[in-house]
């Protein structure tokens, strides 16, 4: 399952390999549930064009309560999308979309732990993953785009048998052949599940561990790592009042005079 990846937000980039153009033009970061990030559904001006929107990486049914269910719902299982009751009505209606990403990552355990990877096409080729979407209305009454990716199961895939922990089920989110992006988005829904299929073209692995974590904040401190003893005493000493600095010599006295008077 997928719950990291790097989206396509270059509006070059998008235009290129998706046809579509995006109104803001940002540096590609690593996406995670409940980030906001761009997808590629049908216009609604019946013109069967293609634009792109914002939207939150995991689909919120109109029955969620609350944005965090978003979690729990950023990938859809191809087998059960049509039955689900957090998919099957943004199945049903057709709301299928386009999720543009630079590379995608995944657990990989050969090592016995887990350490991530990333995925990717050759040459910079930007990859489509097939979703669903939603609009889903925020309790303060502002309307947003949700989406999930789909998924399928990866036995035997040269790529994907790879990843994620021993004995659990292999999948990989369902990469659309770019001759399919117009068929996918208009195609009827009993037509859709001929594209749950493995992408068998070729891909890219590589390990991609993650960036070390940011030092955690305590009572209003910043939890720093141990210090050498060295350190630490020099640490010590600062805290500790300077010594006095000696008195100055008393100046000589002045030699005595004679008597004037």
């Amino acid at each position: 399952m997928c719950s990291n990846y790097v989206p396509v937000t270059r509006s070059d980039r998008m235009l290129k390999f998706f046809g579509v153009t995006r109104e803001r033009d940002e540096l590609p970061a690593d996406m995670w549930p409940l980030g906001i990030a761009p997808f590629i559904r049908l216009a609604e001006d019946g013109s069967g064009n293609p634009r792109c929107d914002d939207g939150i990486f995991g689909l919120l049914p109109h029955f969620a309560a609350e944005m965090a269910q978003g979690r729990k719902t950023y990938n859809a299982r191809s087998e059960t999308v049509a039955r689900l009751p957090s998919f099957r009505d943004a199945w049903r209606a057709g709301q299928r979309c386009i999720i543009p990403a630079e590379a995608i990552y995944e657990p990989n355990w050969e090592s016995g732990k887990s350490e991530r990877w990333l995925i990717r096409r050759p040459f910079e080729v930007a990859m489509g993953v097939a979703g669903i979407y939603t609009r889903w209305t925020h309790p303060e009454g502002r309307d947003m785009f949700t989406f999930a990716m789909l998924t399928v199961n990866a036995d035997g895939h040269p790529v994907y048998q790879r990843f994620h922990r021993p004995g659990e089920e292999k999948r990989m989110v369902v990469i659309l052949p770019e001759a399919g992006y117009g068929d996918w988005l208009k195609c009827a829904v009993d037509e859709a599940p001929a594209f749950f299929k493995q992408y068998m073209e070729p891909l890219e692995a590589e390990a991609a561990p993650l960036p070390p974590r940011a030092p955690k904040a305590v009572s209003g401190r910043v939890m720093r790592q141990k210090e050498p003893p060295e350190t630490q005493e020099t640490a010590q000493r600062k805290l500790e009042p300077p010594p006095k600095p000696p008195e100055p010599p008393m100046p000589p006295k002045p030699p005595l005079q004679p008597d004037l008077f």
